[in-house]
C-alpha cells in the first residue's frame, strides 16, 4: 500500500469514526430544521400573533440553548458525552410532545403558544446537549490535531439537517397534517436515542478543572465574534419566509436550503484552510463574504438575487464557526475542552436569542427588506474585529 493510499484510507477511518457520533447532531438539528418555514407562520397567521410574537417564539428556543450550553460542556466533562447526548435526545421528544399539543390545542391560541414555547425550550435544551456532547464525543475518540475535522463535521451534520429539515417540514404540513412536524420530530428522538444508547461511551481523564469564569476569560473575544457573525443566520432562519411572503415570492423554505447548501459545500471543499492559514485568517474571509450576502439579500429586487444572497451568507458563515472555535479551544487544556466549547457556543445562542425580538422590533419601524440591510453592517463590524485580532496576532509572532 503507498502513501497516498494509506493517507486516504487513514483520513476515511477517521472521518467514519467521526460521523458515527456526529450523526446524533443530525437528528437534533433535523428537529431544529423541520418547524423553521412552519412556526412563524402558525404563530403569525393561525394564531394571530404578531411578528414580534412570532420572532420570540422561534428565539426562545435559543434562550433555553444559552441557558444549558455551559452546563451542557460541564457534564460532558464530568460524566461523558454519551450521556449528555442522551439528556439531548430526550429533551428533543419531549420538544415534540409539547408541539403536537400544541397544534391539538389551536383553537385555544394562548394554550397553544404556551405549548409551542415549552417545545421550543426543550428542543433548545436538546440541541444544547445534543450538540456539545456530540462534539466533544467526537473530539474524544481523535487526536487533539484533529479538533478542527470534528468541529466541520459536526457543522455539516447541523446544516445539513437544516437544510433537509426545512422544506421537510413543509413537505409534511402540506401532504399530510400540521401534527406530521411534531410526530417526526418524537420519532427522531427515539431512533437517536436508540442508536447512542447502543454505542460504548469514551471518557477522557480528569486532572484538573478551571472555573468558568476563567474559561470565559480565555474565550470570550473568538466567541463575541461568532454572536456578530450568527446575526445573519438568525434573520434568515427566523424572518426568511416572512420576508419572502412580503415580497410575494414562493418557496421561501428553498431560501433556507440554499443557505444550507452553500454552509456544507464551503465546509466540505475547504475546511482544511483552517489548520493551513489559522482560524482568525479564515473567519475574516469568511465574514467578508457573509457580509456581501446579505447585503445582496437587502438590495433584491428578484427572488434569484435573495437565493443567491442566502448562498453567501450559508458560504460566508460556514467556516465562521469551526475556525474561531479552534482558536478557543486552544486556550485551555484538553480535560476543560467541553466546558469552553460550552462557554463558546453560548455566544451563539446569546445572539440568537436576541435577533428575533429585536429584530422583530425594527422590523415595523424600518421594513422587512432593510432588516438585512442592517444585519450586514452589523457582519461589517465582525471583519473590523478580525482583522485587528489577525494585526495583533502578526505583531506576536
Amino acid at each position: 500500500m503507498d502513501t497516498q493510499t494509506a493517507a486516504n484510507t487513514s483520513n476515511y477511518e477517521l472521518n467514519k469514526k467521526i460521523i458515527s457520533v456526529v450523526i446524533f447532531t443530525f437528528f437534533a438539528y433535523l428537529s431544529v430544521g423541520l418547524p423553521l418555514a412552519i412556526l412563524p407562520q402558525l404563530v403569525s397567521q393561525q394564531l394571530q400573533y404578531s411578528s414580534f410574537i412570532a420572532g420570540g417564539i422561534i428565539s426562545i428556543q435559543y434562550l433555553a440553548t444559552l441557558l444549558t450550553r455551559p452546563k451542557a460542556g460541564q457534564l460532558a466533562d464530568m460524566l461523558g458525552a454519551r450521556k449528555v447526548v442522551l439528556m439531548g435526545l430526550g429533551c428533543c421528544g419531549m420538544s415534540g410532545v409539547f408541539s403536537i399539543l400544541a397544534v391539538f390545542c389551536m383553537d385555544k391560541p394562548s394554550l397553544s403558544l404556551i405549548l409551542f414555547a415549552l417545545g421550543r425550550l426543550c428542543l433548545g435544551a436538546g440541541e444544547s446537549f445534543a450538540s456539545t456532547g456530540s462534539t466533544l464525543w467526537g473530539m474524544n475518540l481523535v487526536a487533539r490535531t484533529e479538533t478542527s475535522r470534528v468541529i466541520s463535521w459536526n457543522g455539516v451534520a447541523t446544516y445539513s439537517a437544516m437544510a433537509f429539515g426545512a422544506p421537510l417540514g413543509v413537505y409534511l404540513n402540506n401532504h399530510f397534517s400540521t401534527y406530521a412536524f411534531a410526530a417526526t420530530t418524537l420519532l427522531l428522538a427515539v431512533i437517536g436515542f436508540v442508536l447512542a444508547y447502543r454505542k460504548p461511551t469514551v471518557r477522557v481523564k480528569v486532572d484538573t478543572k478551571i472555573a468558568f469564569l476563567k474559561v470565559a476569560s480565555k474565550v470570550w473575544v473568538f466567541g463575541a465574534a461568532l454572536a456578530l457573525g450568527t446575526v445573519g443566520f438568525g434573520v434568515i432562519s427566523t424572518f426568511i419566509t416572512l420576508y419572502f411572503d412580503e415580497r410575494h415570492w414562493p418557496n421561501a423554505a428553498y431560501a433556507l436550503s440554499v443557505f444550507s447548501i452553500g454552509f456544507v459545500f464551503i465546509r466540505l471543499i475547504f475546511g482544511k484552510m483552517i489548520p493551513k492559514f489559522g482560524g482568525i485568517k479564515v473567519s475574516l474571509c469568511s465574514f467578508v463574504i457573509e457580509a456581501l450576502g446579505l447585503l445582496l439579500i437587502w438590495g433584491s429586487t428578484y427572488i434569484g438575487m435573495a437565493y443567491v444572497g442566502a448562498f453567501l451568507v450559508g458560504a460566508g458563515f460556514s467556516l465562521v464557526f469551526p475556525s474561531l472555535g479552534v482558536e478557543a479551544v486552544k486556550q485551555v487544556e484538553a480535560q476543560n475542552r467541553g466546558s469552553a466549547l460550552g462557554v463558546y457556543n453560548a455566544f451563539l445562542d446569546i445572539a440568537l436569542m436576541f435577533i428575533g425580538p429585536l429584530a422583530g422590533l425594527l422590523i415595523p419601524l424600518i421594513g422587512m427588506q432593510n432588516l438585512y440591510g442592517v444585519a450586514g453592517v452589523i457582519t461589517v463590524f465582525a471583519v473590523i474585529l478580525m482583522y485587528f485580532l489577525n494585526k495583533n496576532a502578526q505583531k506576536q509572532i
